[in-house]
């Protein structure tokens, strides 16, 4: 990570300073803070590589919502016009700084509607889309669950009889996934980590990358799930906020939490297939730390149910 070869290559001005280190770090990379003489600014460096095809499409949803006035930090592109620059062997991309505090769940519903009522209201940058990605429409299913608690169990995973407890409410859940009824370009990542109180009191969404197809009642539901908190009196004020700022999609039935159930069920697994592969200590925690937030806040039947008749049978 070299300050000056940052800036110089998004045209960044000169004086550039570097954070010490990461100041975040994130399941896709990481996050340093770069100063200079024109500004702050966010340098993201990938953990995997990504090249400039695999980010185009979400890179102009993300600018589309910039511009229109959604919250989010603006991207800061090379003078060229591209998101990444390779420096000294490394590809990064530039962003806006925004001074965020920490994740928080619990963060005024209403303005979490308005914001992802400003997000569906995009226009759509493709009209023909492509199928959604199984992370984001298909089961784990009965057999990979078992497979998966199995291998676990016998590894003596920490959280094995946990998960295993949780096995028929998992694959019940499972029957409740249908396909998208109708998609738009969607953000796909609004937890908490991505929607964020700012310094000044607003809110700010991150993390675009994986933007892309998918129903956007069901992005509501996972929505309704992480900030609802279960409570349905947040419920109904995140839902009527979004509502009355214009949001397009309306909640139905339990059917509309299918993407909710397909991601974290697939974050779970893909998590416990990490930690059985993990090959140090600082992996396989970072691996049952991920498993226990599936575990330690299950999206139960009841619980979707409780959100759900609180928004609709009104």
């Amino acid at each position: 990570m070299d300050a000056d070869r940052i800036a110089a290559a998004f045209g960044l001005g000169r004086g550039a300073r570097l954070s010490t280190g990461p100041v975040s770090r994130g399941k896709q990379g990481e996050v340093w803070r770069l100063d200079t003489a024109d500004g702050r600014f966010g340098v993201k460096v990938p953990l995997d590589r990504v090249d400039e095809d695999d980010v185009g499409a979400a890179t102009a949803f993300h600018e589309a919502a910039y511009a229109a006035g959604v919250p989010t930090p603006r991207v800061v592109r090379t003078p060229d016009g591209r998101v990444f620059a390779g420096v000294a062997g490394t590809w990064v991309r530039v962003y806006d700084w925004v001074d965020l505090l920490p994740p928080d769940p619990a963060l005024d519903a209403e303005q979490v509607g308005q914001v992802l009522a400003a997000v569906h209201r995009l226009p759509d940058p493709k009209r023909d889309h492509d199928p959604v990605p199984a992370w984001y429409a298909d089961p784990v299913g009965g057999e990979r669950w078992d497979a998966l608690i199995e291998r676990l169990r016998a590894a003596g995973a920490p959280f094995g009889s946990a998960l295993a407890g949780l096995r028929d409410e998992l694959v019940a859940l499972d029957t409740w996934v249908v396909p998208h009824r109708s998609t738009r370009t969607c953000h796909r990542d609004l937890w908490a980590d991505n929607v964020r109180r700012t310094a000044d009191g607003g809110l700010c969404v991150l993390d675009w990358e994986n933007s892309g197809p998918a129903d956007p009642a069901y992005e509501l539901a996972g929505v309704l799930f992480e900030f609802g908190r279960g409570d349905p009196g947040r419920a109904r004020a995140l839902v009527d906020a979004y509502a009355d700022a214009g949001g397009p999609a309306r909640l139905s039935d339990h059917h509309d939490f299918s993407m909710l159930i397909a991601q974290l069920g697939h974050i779970a697994a893909h998590a416990a297939g990490a930690w059985l592969a993990a090959e140090s200590d600082t992996d396989r925690t970072e691996a049952a730390g991920w498993v226990g937030e599936l575990v330690d806040e299950p999206h139960t039947r009841e619980l979707l149910d409780g959100l759900l008749t609180a928004v609709v049978a009104r």
